[in-house]
């Protein structure tokens, strides 16, 4: 398979106190099934769509207690260079690269407005073997109240084009603030970065929504509420599909999106 352009998400992965718990959820939610827990490194666990690697689960390290949450990685050929960057823009290291065997190398930062994301130098194992389909990674956004801070951040740390949203007649895009970020042309999105407002409660920080494509966003929702998660937003309609913000039995923050099943005209972008 081709590998990611620098930039672009790769790979996501997450923590979970109750990792059974959470693969009887995703099981039933994404249709996934999953691999042999890795104990060479703590436990970890692929999970596949159609026999394709698409995410993978993980136990919180011995003493370590973190709230279970999704985690986004970013491809790079060169992670220290990576991390190099995420300090000169005012990111912080919450870990600094480290090789994993011979799968490849990792680091986990925090852009200045809080949210945590990942980045992945490929070895062994590339990334997604499946995106855009149901059952795999779909698209992820950026969710912060200082959109300049992280705009900026992310476009010094990656070789990022980046294209405002234009309100133009539609009443629910109006006051919206949301970007996205591009490689290699506007033709070829792959991020996007929402404000957040005031309908979001002033303890919850930036974060990055992973979104997960599902063949039925209304049944994906129904067997999450059925397995304990919780609907936060939606289902909703909009050009890029049929979608709903989610949190799973333990907490962890995903949406899901029928991108199949799309209404409206897409906006402008300038």
């Amino acid at each position: 398979m081709a590998e990611f352009k620098e930039g672009a998400p790769c790979w996501v992965d997450a923590m979970f106190s109750d990792v059974e718990g959470a693969k009887a959820f995703y099981g039933d939610v994404l249709g996934w099934t999953f691999g042999d827990a890795s104990s060479e490194f703590g436990n970890y666990t692929q999970a596949y769509s159609d026999g394709k690697a698409v995410a993978a689960v993980v136990p919180p390290m011995p003493g370590g207690e973190a709230p279970s949450q999704w985690c986004l990685y970013f491809a790079s050929p060169d992670a220290a260079a990576t991390a190099e960057r995420v300090a000169a823009a005012g990111g912080a290291l919450l870990m600094e690269p480290m090789q994993v065997g011979s799968f490849g190398t990792m680091l986990i930062a925090k852009e200045p407005s809080g949210a945590v994301f990942g980045v992945w130098q490929p070895g062994d194992h590339k990334g997604f073997e499946k995106t855009g389909e149901p059952g795999s990674y779909a698209w992820a956004e950026v969710f912060t109240r200082e959109p300049a801070e992280a705009d900026a951040f992310l476009e010094k740390v990656f070789a990022y084009g980046a294209q405002q949203m234009e309100a133009g007649d539609d009443p629910e895009a109006a006051g919206m603030d949301f970007k996205v970020f591009s490689l290699g042309g506007k033709e070829n999105p792959v991020l996007g970065r929402m404000k957040m407002g005031d309908e979001f409660p002033p303890q919850i920080p930036s974060y990055i929504q992973v979104y997960f494509a599902v063949a039925d966003c209304d049944e994906a929702v129904a067997k999450a509420k059925s397995h304990g998660g919780a609907l936060h937003f939606g289902p909703m309609d909009s050009p890029f599909g049929r979608f709903a913000a989610l949190t799973d039995q333990q907490g962890a923050a995903f949406a899901v999106i029928d991108m199949s099943t799309t209404v409206g005209e897409m906006p402008a972008f300038e």
